[in-house]
């Protein structure tokens, strides 16, 4: 059997197909079936070292990006993603596989339109809590439609609706299982006697972010932990600039700034955190939820990003979340919300039992378990 995964541009396309892969080498062990062989077909492979890991061959196909502001690059990406449908249909001529997984984003669509052609079967999955134009296009072509939100069903046509389910999205296995609270407090080396601040703005930080972080510093070491995830580019400036503003108050232990975490940093902070300040992709959304920690949300304005601000309230609604726009963000408001939600023990109860009940880890392996049904089907119809 062979399954290609098709999506791209950002880790949040990226990632979930990750998930999904590691589920598929559970379920084959479990079941005692062959492997299948695993393909990547995107523009980039954004990050190999977890191809490698889970055994999947990076196949590059052309892939031209349709902005929602006025540049010469939609018309001449008009010709590069032409170029990469050509690419993608011969691609898949030759493997011909059972079936493709697709994630949305710019660079799904000459694959997903390849693959309409060749009728190779498609399931699409969408993470926002409205659909994306790439995946409404390759929803057309699916035979099974895959949502995060209760809200995206909605978004599509309603003659497709029918192949639509709720399965929440797929994070990989590494995030799921955190350490013990104490364990990572002390890995860590933060207080054990106040709580803890999370404060993330992506891998690459968020200069708006960290501006206000840094401006309400004074306030939020006073009563917590910070644990700053800064972006590798910001770093230097934000640890230096954030240790000159507390010195003069003291509490210089409790400020701890990254430039980026990786897996087992990032399990520590999650597990020490009472309460994460971050963007709103999906994928960190989702991540909160599992972990259950209550969140403040900023999303990215929707001048910038149509989805962030749409996921947010969405999330917010169950409970688990607030939100603060951009527009109204300010140093005293983001410590106070913090304060509030870390220190008020019925507060941060409710939000995290409404963060619990929004995220699904089962996600990726329900996803997995339909690509092996689709997949041992249209093997069977091509011998």
């Amino acid at each position: 059997m062979k399954i290609v995964f098709t999506g791209g541009g950002t880790g949040g396309h990226f990632y979930p197909l990750i998930a999904i892969a590691e589920s598929l080498h559970d379920l084959v062990a479990e079941q005692k079936l062959l492997p299948p062989q695993l393909y990547y077909l995107a523009d980039k492979p954004y990050d190999e070292e977890a191809l490698f890991a889970n055994d999947i061959v990076f196949l590059k196909a052309p892939a031209g990006k349709v902005r929602r502001y006025f540049s010469l690059s939609n018309v001449t990406d008009v010709f590069v993603t032409a170029w990469g449908l050509v690419t993608s249909f011969f691609i898949l001529l030759k493997l011909y596989p059972d079936v493709i997984i697709s994630k949305g984003g710019y660079a799904s669509v000459p694959t997903v339109l390849a693959a309409s052609l060749l009728r190779i079967p498609i399931i699409v999955h969408e993470s926002d809590a409205k659909p994306g134009r790439a995946n409404l296009l390759g929803a057309k072509h699916a035979v099974r439609i895959a949502v995060a939100f209760e809200s995206a069903i909605e978004g599509f046509p309603a003659k497709l609706r029918n192949r639509v389910a709720k399965v929440g999205i797929p994070v990989r296995k590494e995030l799921l299982n955190l350490p013990a609270k104490a364990d990572a407090v002390a890995a860590l080396g933060l207080d054990p006697t106040v709580p803890t601040v999370f404060i993330v703005g992506g891998s690459s930080g968020s200069l708006r972010i960290n501006e206000t972080a840094l401006d309400a510093l004074p306030n939020l070491v006073s009563f917590a932990n910070v644990i700053h995830q800064t972006g590798k580019d910001h770093f230097a400036a934000v640890s230096a600039t954030g240790y000159v503003i507390i010195e003069k108050g003291g509490h210089e232990n409790r400020y701890h700034p990254y430039p980026y975490l990786n897996v087992e940093s990032m399990r520590n902070a999650a597990a020490a955190a009472d309460v994460i300040i971050t963007r709103a992709g999906t994928g960190s959304i989702t991540e909160i939820s599992l972990w259950g920690v209550p969140s403040i949300l900023i999303p990215i304005p929707e001048a910038i990003s149509h989805d962030q601000r749409t996921n947010a309230y969405a999330y917010a609604h169950t409970g688990a979340a607030v939100v603060l726009e951009e527009a109204n963000l300010s140093p005293h408001v983001l410590a106070s919300e913090a304060q509030r939600i870390s220190t008020d023990l019925a507060v941060a109860s409710r939000m995290r039992e409404a963060a619990k009940g929004f995220g699904n880890p089962l996600a990726g392996r329900l996803i997995a378990e339909e690509a092996l049904r689709i997949g041992l089907s249209h093997e069977r119809k091509t011998d």
